[in-house]
């Protein structure tokens, strides 16, 4: 193995989930230390000894077959997601290291021009890290004014950690909190070294104590599409729908577009919350 400290807070992470009534098995009349199953419980329903478990979840064994892995899969109830990233931890070490993901992704100037044609569609480009890369006005008006932070803060992690806005911007900010961290997550591929990711979840780490607790759930997710509800003192609350875009060759980057229900009361205050961040800005220029 590798990465034996992953796949430990990994395999951990996913029997600690489950609930052994989930699974078909009897109340323990021994009392348990933690929650959900025990090392010999998964390796009962995943038909191995409990001694090569044991081993398989420090990353002390070789060669894992695949007949092996889809049973612990299977027994771990894992989703295709994390069916991809466990055997990504156990791949063998390749011959060559891989190249490091870039500290800085390039952005292509057609997809800047994409993002801002899109306007009154509120849209955001992202990076694998949750860079905010490229916005438009109404995402601005929707979200928050990017281009009034250090480049270095424009990151939707950051922002939702550590900036008040955002947790008055998100009626269920700990429900959005929790993806952005699973989408981290997922964007850590223990097989590319990315500094730059690590530096940002080590920071994140010790200024919020949230964020630690929601990354050692070790929760994957990627951004596809629902609903969010965004909050504006001035409009109240907006139920948006997203969509979610990924750019191929693009290291990572997608597209998130927000629209409304047509004839919703959303697409009322969302037409307000445009209109009234059209004069504010209108004024503001002719001040100047």
């Amino acid at each position: 193995m590798i990465f034996p400290d992953t796949l430990r807070d990994f395999l951990t992470s996913r029997r600690t989930a489950i609930e052994p009534a989930d699974v078909g098995l009897p109340p323990s009349p021994v009392p348990r230390r933690g929650k959900g199953l025990r090392r010999e419980e998964v390796a009962v329903l995943a038909g191995v000894s409990v001694d090569y478990y044991a081993r398989l979840e420090q990353g002390r064994v070789g060669h894992v077959s695949d007949q092996v892995l889809t049973a612990i899969e299977d027994a771990l109830r894992l989703d295709d997601h994390e069916r991809q990233h466990l055997r990504a931890l156990v791949e063998p070490r390749p011959s060559r290291p891989r190249s490091s993901r870039p500290e800085r992704i390039s952005v292509r100037a057609g997809l800047r021009t994409l993002i801002n044609a899109m306007d009154p569609t509120p849209a955001v480009l992202q990076g694998p890290r949750l860079e905010v890369l490229a916005w438009n006005r109404a995402a601005a008006a929707l979200l928050t004014d990017f281009g009034a932070m250090p480049v270095a803060d424009r990151n939707i992690a950051r922002w939702l950690f550590l900036d008040p806005e955002a947790r008055m911007r998100y009626p269920q900010w700990d429900e959005v909190a929790r993806g952005v961290v699973a989408a981290l997550r997922a964007a850590r591929d223990p097989r590319v070294p990315d500094p730059a990711l690590e530096r940002l979840v080590g920071e994140l780490s010790v200024a919020s104590e949230e964020f630690a607790r929601f990354w050692a759930d070790y929760r994957l997710y990627k951004h596809g599409h629902g609903t969010k509800d965004i909050y504006h003192e001035s409009v109240g609350t907006i139920t948006v729908n997203f969509e979610t875009f990924l750019i191929d060759r693009s290291e990572g980057q997608f597209i998130s577009a927000y629209t409304v229900n047509a004839g919703s009361p959303s697409e009322e205050r969302l037409a307000l919350l445009m209109s009234w961040d059209a004069t504010v800005k209108t004024s503001g220029a002719a001040q100047r």
